[in-house]
């Protein structure tokens, strides 16, 4: 069914509902007047709303009203608040109460939907074939760069067996201890290990905390060639010594060509950044299709941010496979609740001021909208920050990181994905490790931000397209970025980079 073309309720028991244009005072919409001007993307009571009770979008509520509201009054910050408080409670487990694993969404490609990857000799597959240079310490970022660079003008060009080389800057390594020291090496292991690196580079200094040695036995085993390393205190000229290093690699990394893979080898990670008050109902739901449509294969997806699975954990839990995952949700949800404790932080002040300008007034709101990007697929594996997915897995893995785009777009890639679906209502430039393709949840920003943007959810918003329609498009654009046969935006622009989630002293 297509969508209303400018009101939405989403759920049958919903008191608000969406505008997906703005409406003027006095218009009508679902047969209730408007009150005030309600901006696109924000909400709107259906009937009367008494002061103290539960707003409700989702299905769930996302706030209580602050002061009584009557129908057709704008819904937002001025008359309404969170409720979120407290630790997440120990729930009985309920087994596959909403687990919906022959989902419908993705009946048109079970068992048939294919790739073109990599075949590493560990049996994994990547879709890219790229060397990268992971640096043990922030120290030796820019004598990174400068082999890259170099080495890319020498190897890579219209048919060379290597896609990219590739480095990956951050500040740390350094005058880091304890845990703070084991989240770095974790996240670059993680990095190291991904099979879109046919080859890696490990640059060290030689002086750091995190020293290359030790870095290594974190990595562990590799195969025979795919991975070299040095220090650059060891060497005349560290530039000249990492060129050479990477032609060595290049040979190897010469040896891999694409062939047919199932597409339930393919891992997704899914993330939202720069939300506005459409993302929970065009772009995060069309995701959501996409790791139904992947599920339906045996693949996996992941999600992440956990803070904003606050207010939505309910979702969640009530598609664990198992006890264990059901408690290892709620320990992921409570230990972070833990974390913005500890910090003296509020759990319910998530929403920036660009997602408040865009119609989400509180986080579970915003939760409940980004869990929309996990479909209705099963919950089969949490995972801590630098775990890896487990290939072939299928359904749902959830990752300890957190909503910051940067931390969560690098935790997603040290994972495994992939690539990374990146659903914006406000639009952002970032790229990852891996492959990202930038989703809008409107249409004006997919044509303001043409050189962002890969694939545009506001056709559902707009009326011109189904959300089955949008995702079989979606889907085959993942398969031929997959398959290579084309590019992401942030890969076309050349926006690579990580960020490390750091939590700890620095010396």
């Amino acid at each position: 069914m297509r969508a209303p073309p400018f009101f939405l309720q989403i759920h049958r028991e919903d008191n608000v509902g969406v505008a997906l244009r703005a409406l003027v005072k006095g218009e009508t919409a679902s047969g209730v007047l408007a009150m005030d001007a309600v901006p696109a993307g924000h909400k709107m009571a259906l009937h009367a709303i008494d002061a103290g009770q539960a707003v409700i979008k989702y299905g769930y509520p996302i706030g209580v009203a602050t002061k009584a509201i009557e129908a057709g009054e704008h819904v937002h910050v001025h008359n309404m608040a969170s409720a979120l408080s407290g630790k997440l409670r120990l729930r009985a487990f309920d087994p596959g109460s909403e687990v919906n694993p022959e989902n419908s969404h993705g009946s048109s490609v079970r068992g048939s939907a294919t790739f073109q990857g990599y075949r590493r000799p560990d049996g994994g597959v990547g879709i890219r074939n790229e060397i990268w240079i992971i640096n043990t310490v922030g120290c030796v970022n820019h004598a990174a760069t400068r082999i890259a660079e170099r080495a890319a003008r020498e190897l890579v060009h219209e048919g060379s067996a290597v896609e990219g080389i590739h480095t990956f800057n951050h500040p740390f390594g350094c005058s880091q201890l304890g845990d703070d020291m084991v989240a770095t090496q974790r996240l670059l292991a993680g990095l190291a290990r991904h099979p879109n690196a046919a080859a890696v580079l490990v640059l060290g200094l030689g002086c750091e905390n995190n020293q290359i040695r030790q870095f290594m036995d974190v990595l562990g085993p590799s195969a025979a060639g795919r991975v070299r390393y040095f220090n650059a205190q060891d060497v005349g000229d560290e530039v000249e010594a990492g060129v050479r290093f990477v032609h060595m690699l290049a040979e190897y990394a010469g040896q891999f060509t694409r062939t047919k893979v199932p597409a339930s080898e393919l891992i997704l990670g899914m993330k939202c950044g720069g939300s506005d008050g459409l993302s929970g109902i065009t772009a995060n739901p069309l995701i959501g299709h996409i790791a139904d449509k992947l599920a339906a294969t045996g693949g996996t997806a992941i999600l992440t941010e956990v803070p904003e699975m606050f207010g939505a954990e309910g979702v969640l839990l009530r598609r664990a496979v198992s006890a264990a995952v059901s408690e290892s949700t709620i320990h992921l949800v409570n230990k972070f609740r833990e974390y913005f404790e500890r910090h003296g932080e509020p759990i319910d002040e998530n929403p920036s001021p660009g997602n408040k300008e865009g119609g989400i007034t509180t986080l579970a709101e915003k939760s409940l909208g980004c869990v929309q990007k996990g479909g209705t697929s099963p919950v089969k594996q949490v995972l801590d920050y630098g775990q890896q997915a487990s290939p072939g897995l299928g359904g749902i893995s959830l990752l300890n990181g957190p909503g910051n785009d940067g931390v969560s777009g690098s935790v997603l890639s040290a994972a495994g994905a992939h690539m990374v679906l990146f659903s914006t209502g406000r639009g952002t430039p970032m790229g990852f490790p891996v492959p990202t393709i930038k989703i809008s949840t409107n249409s004006p920003l997919a044509k303001h931000k043409a050189g962002w943007i890969d694939f545009s959810a506001g056709p559902f918003a707009d009326g011109s397209a189904t959300m089955d329609e949008l995702a079989d498009q979606l889907f085959h654009l993942v398969l031929d970025v997959a398959s290579g046969r084309k590019s992401t935006k942030t890969e076309l622009n050349g926006y690579r980079e990580i960020s490390i989630w750091k939590d700890g002293v620095t010396l």
